[in-house]
């Protein structure tokens, strides 16, 4: 597929996007930016929670993680559904209960300013960093098939893209942000299914005859020592997704714009059930993927000597499946990108704005603070494209791993803060609480790297998340304890 093709069908993209920003973004004041007015259309807000949460490392990684571990990444989609039972029931009724803008407000309510502040941090680093790894795979693969082609380097090409996003997110908010998103998430599912069913119908073969003698379609894992075993992904997956969406100010500002938490709540569960169907043709799509690279005789992308699979499905709809194929995965590329990064620029602003800095409770001319909000929403952007460099200076491994591995490192202390503000009347103040939640961090690290030999041949998955929010509560309980005594 020619560079000319992408650029049109990108630039087409964006000019919708503008367009709809434009309209949402007239009058949009306080309210409209950080919340919507409260009057986003819970459907809408489902749908584009979508496009948001999966974004181009789900487009890219999961079908070609296929390769490499099956359908086992379903064992935690399993797990999902548990965590948006516990988000619908408990975490929003209590974000809604309290009005919140900024869900970190509540750490404030029971643990004081420090509470909040360190609450905000580790979501303002978790965010930071799990968006630009999102939006470097993205870039990559448009600067190889696009902007490699006129010679522009990549840090101008993931500036361009940011740019373009700033353009329709800085005004508008969370109001134009709903609608955005839902349009990404339709176009990152249509690119979706197009692209399977040109590979399914090329393949010669039915989308049941492929997975029935798929070798890599088996969904569930019982080995014990395995890190992919049934029971650690399921638990994985649950608590994932209670802290990477319930305790998450960029997954949870949508839901508090929605008009009642009657409508929240039908937002979340219904999002959960889209979530898990959308997975299914995700590792679908690697399953047959492989399939046809094995009756087209194409030989796997390698990269440093090994398999390659985060370059498989570009490869196929790029060079192998014809214009359609290819027109598909770059719209829906494209939404990918353009979500991987819109929302999370406006709920770093958000939470900063808030939690760090309370601008919303200084005493300020509305017009200083519309200013410091665009500042900070811009200041985002830059930070964001240094990251991303930085990031593709030092990548190394599959991102859809390298983002959840950084998970549990980050939102294992969200997970022990909320944990012990909801189920317990643990009080604690001051510093402590910084400390507390770095340790916890630092010993999760150290138990993770202990050799499996040393573990009788277990391997730690992602239940160290579950495993550093308990050391977190343990070592807040312990401190408040020690404060009682002082």
């Amino acid at each position: 597929m020619s560079a000319q093709l992408i650029l049109i069908a990108i630039m087409a993209y964006f000019f919708m996007l503008l367009g709809v920003g434009y309209i949402t973004s007239r009058k949009a004041g306080k309210s409209e930016y950080f919340i919507g007015n409260k009057q986003s259309i819970w459907w809408l807000v489902a749908i584009g929670m979508l496009s948001d949460s999966m974004s181009g490392v789900s487009f890219i990684s999961v079908p070609g993680k296929v390769y490499s571990a099956n359908f086992y990444y379903m064992q935690m989609v399993m797990g999902y559904l548990l965590g948006y039972l516990v988000i619908a029931f408990i975490l929003l009724p209590l974000y809604y209960k309290m009005n919140l803008t900024s869900i970190y407000t509540y750490l404030g309510s029971r643990f004081g300013v420090y509470g909040q502040k360190v609450g905000a941090s580790y979501f303002v680093v978790s965010r930071l960093l799990g968006s630009a790894a999102r939006l470097y795979l993205t870039a990559a693969i448009l600067q190889t098939y696009l902007f490699d082609a006129w010679n522009v380097p990549f840090w101008l090409s993931v500036a361009i893209i940011i740019a373009l996003i700033l353009v329709y997110t800085i005004k508008g908010g969370i109001r134009t942000l709903v609608f955005t998103d839902a349009i990404q998430s339709v176009f990152l599912i249509a690119g979706l299914v197009t692209c399977i069913s040109i590979l399914i119908y090329k393949s010669g073969a039915s989308y049941t005859e492929i997975l029935e003698i798929s070798p890599y379609s088996s969904w569930f894992n019982w080995e014990f020592n395995s890190s992919s075993y049934f029971i650690k992904h399921l638990l994985g997956g649950a608590f994932i997704c209670i802290a990477m969406t319930g305790l998450d100010q960029n997954m949870m500002q949508k839901n508090l714009s929605c008009k009642s938490i009657g409508d929240a709540q039908k937002n979340i569960l219904s999002y959960g059930v889209i979530v898990f169907l959308v997975n299914i043709v995700f590792v679908s799509l690697g399953a047959v993927m492989i399939y046809y690279l094995t009756v087209a005789n194409i030989p796997m992308p390698m990269r440093d000597g090994a398999a390659y699979t985060d370059g498989i499905f570009p490869m196929l709809a790029l060079n192998h499946l014809g214009v359609a194929a290819g027109i598909a995965f770059i719209l829906g590329l494209a939404a990918a990108t353009f979500s991987s990064a819109d929302s999370v620029l406006t709920t770093l602003t958000t939470s900063t704005y808030i939690d760090l800095f309370g601008i919303d409770k200084k005493d300020m001319p509305e017009v200083s603070k519309t200013k410091f909000r665009n500042r900070l929403h811009i200041g985002f952007a830059v930070l964001m494209l240094f990251t991303i460099l930085l990031f593709e200076k030092y990548n190394s491994k599959t991102l859809i791993d390298a983002i959840l591995t950084l998970a549990i490192y980050t939102y294992g202390p969200l997970l022990g803060l909320f944990g012990a503000g909801i189920l317990s009347k643990i009080k604690v103040a001051g510093w402590p609480i910084i400390v507390v939640c770095i340790l916890s961090s630092a010993v999760t690290y150290a138990i993770a790297s202990i050799p499996a030999d040393t573990l009788a041949g277990y391997h730690l998955g992602y239940e160290k998340l579950l495993l550093n929010g308990a050391i977190t509560f343990f070592g807040l309980w312990l401190v408040s304890m020690l404060q009682k005594k002082g």
